[in-house]
């Protein structure tokens, strides 16, 4: 199914992207409106919708092209299925022919500092985001047979973790769960699932998780190249043309995808061979580097703890 069909042509075709108004998403509408989609975002803040739009005006194909953006939560199950049927209305209620989940956010914190709220906004805004989109878009799109794509967006962090990543990693573990569950239900609709997992990027979002991220764990991404937005989200248009299910954009993803690949379809057999090869080596000299890195810190954060008054 997702080897050797045809390549996905947007032209002409209804795209909803969620999180289009900065970043991977926005990055995502310039591409796909240039490639002659109509092209629907949603996002929270009206006057980042409004910009957005005035870019993608800028790079539209064809005066016929439809180009709206909505103002929406996407936190509930009823907040997601509203959008969805808003944007939806603009196309005589027609499902989309492609979803693409951008929207989320992360705050890289440690652990024994987090509150509550942290935790559940942290799923919340990892997870949940994402899969009431999907699950809204799946249910039009099984009632109205159509044969969509939808793709959902997790992270190098959805393969590995470490620390200062609490609130933010077992979201993304728990989208390539979802993602690798409905990569097989969703075939008895004729829909395809997808799912990208990025590395760093820098972006507005990048930007705001950095306020509160620790210094070492700044220090274990230094390693990590990163991709500017429109890098990621040629990478996430190129693996959903081909019909990828694990779409990843850089070596290192590659490699840690390699190593967790578990029952995820192929993508090149050849060349995952030798990712496996590669990563049996490699990927435990990466956590034995990042465990030493851990281990020396302890004295510096006892001492960053107890000027935060965390033991008294």
């Amino acid at each position: 199914m997702f080897g050797f069909s045809k390549k996905w042509n947007p032209d002409g075709k209804h795209v909803y992207i969620t999180g289009g108004s900065t970043g991977l998403g926005l990055s995502l509408a310039i591409i796909l409106t240039k490639k002659g989609a109509h092209v629907s975002i949603v996002a929270r803040n009206q006057g980042r919708i409004d910009k957005a739009l005035a870019q993608l005006e800028e790079v539209r194909a064809s005066p016929s092209q439809l180009l709206k953006g909505y103002s929406h939560s996407l936190d509930t199950a009823a907040a997601s299925t509203a959008a969805l049927e808003e944007v939806c209305a603009a196309h005589g209620g027609e499902a989309p022919d492609a979803v693409f989940a951008c929207a989320g956010a992360s705050k890289p914190m440690f652990f024994v500092e987090m509150t509550e709220e942290d935790l559940v906004n942290g799923m919340t805004a990892g997870y949940w985001v994402q899969a009431w989109t999907a699950w809204a878009a799946a249910k039009m799109m099984a009632k109205q047979e159509k044969k969509g794509r939808i793709a959902l967006v997790s992270s190098t962090l959805g393969y590995m973790s470490f620390l200062g990543w609490a609130s933010y990693s077992p979201a993304k573990h728990a989208l390539r769960g979802l993602a690798d569950t409905l990569q097989s239900e969703l075939m008895l609709y004729g829909i395809s699932l997808h799912i990208f997992f990025p590395p760093t990027m820098f972006t507005p979002g990048y930007d705001e998780e950095n306020k509160t991220k620790p210094q070492i764990v700044k220090d274990i991404e230094s390693a990590d190249d990163g991709l500017t937005a429109d890098q990621a989200a040629l990478a996430l248009y190129k693996g959903v043309e081909s019909g990828q299910a694990h779409i990843t954009g850089d070596l290192i993803t590659s490699l840690f995808r390699a190593s967790t690949r578990g029952a995820t379809p192929r993508n090149n057999w050849f060349l995952e061979g030798i990712f496996d090869m590669v990563a049996y080596i490699a990927t435990p000299i990466w956590r034995s580097s990042v465990d030493k890195r851990v281990a020396t810190h302890r004295t510096e954060h006892r001492e960053y703890l107890t000027t935060k008054g965390f033991f008294s």
